[in-house]
């Protein structure tokens, strides 16, 4: 039964509230379940206290992972039945206390593992052949002409990249650079099976060998309590001093400040960042600086991506509306 045929035979609808617009085709979902939608229609992103009025009377609850879903929200919402997070992350919401209220989260793993993988390999290219640098350059001042010394890079064929997570977008990551001719090596708290490595052709690594040997290091993992600043000044002054990191990650996991330092003091060679540790808020010292790249958290923002992350969220709201148990639940 479609939504008209339902508000015409005056059946209860139940109601679920969008805390940010989400690509139609989740509201195509929802509609089509019979389910009332109400979308947060502001400019920018929802404020706390328009949250927690907002959820008042609603089943149910789909909210990006930019937006924090605490423990006042959940007490505000006496009917709610699911959290589902847009994202693959879902540190923005007290998932403990949701469980303890007999709330189920679910977020939307995996379907942005290849968006964030290209996003990932292409900001170690725009590094490495200055890309971002040369365009900025040809805004302003412009050039002479080609010239055997003028604004060389490097290559990233034969370069050794280390990768610190390797789940599936981290995974994805190193199949990509194979292609590409770079040597790859990852560190994560459980290391592969040799068959495992052998397949996947990377090799495991001790963080601290990972952190003096790599070229490039990407972060390709999600912030637990335990990576919290895993990359602070020590850790920089290992590093090469040609070595670039790239975070597309979260921020956290990098303690900015000691970032910033050793890229003023030229401990490192650049760096590429599309997380912060402040989100959205990015330091100023990182904008003079011309060896770093500064992305607005673009890591699986496609169409694809998007898309398939509305169905997800969708498809969950629309399982618990009609009793049966949602997908990707991370708070069992």
């Amino acid at each position: 039964m479609d939504l008209e045929s339902i508000e015409q035979e005056g059946i209860l609808m139940t109601k679920v509230f969008l805390s940010a617009k989400l690509p139609e085709l989740a509201t195509d979902v929802l509609k089509q379940s019979g389910i009332e939608v109400a979308t947060y229609e502001g400019e920018g992103l929802i404020g706390h206290d328009e949250l927690v009025a907002a959820v008042a009377d609603v089943d149910y609850l789909i909210t990006p992972l930019s937006t924090t879903v605490d423990q006042a929200v959940i007490d505000a919402a006496p009917k709610l039945k699911i959290i589902a997070n847009f994202g693959a992350g879902f540190n923005n919401i007290d998932t403990a206390y949701a469980k303890q209220r007999g709330i189920v989260v679910t977020n939307t793993p995996a379907v942005s593992t290849n968006a964030v993988a290209e996003v990932t390999i292409g900001l170690m290219l725009a590094l490495s052949h200055r890309i971002v640098e040369g365009d900025q350059l040809m805004r302003s001042t412009g050039f002479d002409g080609w010239a055997p010394l003028f604004f060389l890079g490097h290559e990233i064929a034969g370069k050794t990249l280390g990768i610190v997570g390797l789940g599936n977008i981290g995974s994805d990551v190193a199949r990509k650079a194979n292609a590409l001719g770079l040597n790859v090596q990852y560190y994560k708290p459980n290391q592969l099976s040799d068959p495992e490595e052998r397949s996947m052709r990377v090799t495991y690594a001790p963080f601290d060998e990972l952190v003096k040997t790599s070229d490039f290091i990407t972060i390709n993992a999600p912030q637990t309590p335990q990576n919290h600043h895993q990359f602070d000044a020590a850790v920089f002054k290992q590093m090469k001093s040609t070595a670039a990191i790239i975070n597309v990650g979260r921020g956290p996991i990098i303690d900015e400040a000691a970032l910033l330092a050793a890229l003023t003091a030229g401990e490192i060679g650049g760096a590429a960042l599309d997380v912060y540790e402040n989100e959205p808020h990015v330091a100023d010292g990182f904008k003079a600086l011309k060896n770093v790249i500064l992305t607005p958290h673009v890591g699986n923002a496609t169409v694809e991506a998007r898309d398939a992350m509305a169905k997800i969220v969708a498809d969950n709201v629309a399982l618990v509306d009609q009793g049966q148990p949602a997908k990707y639940v991370v708070n069992r």
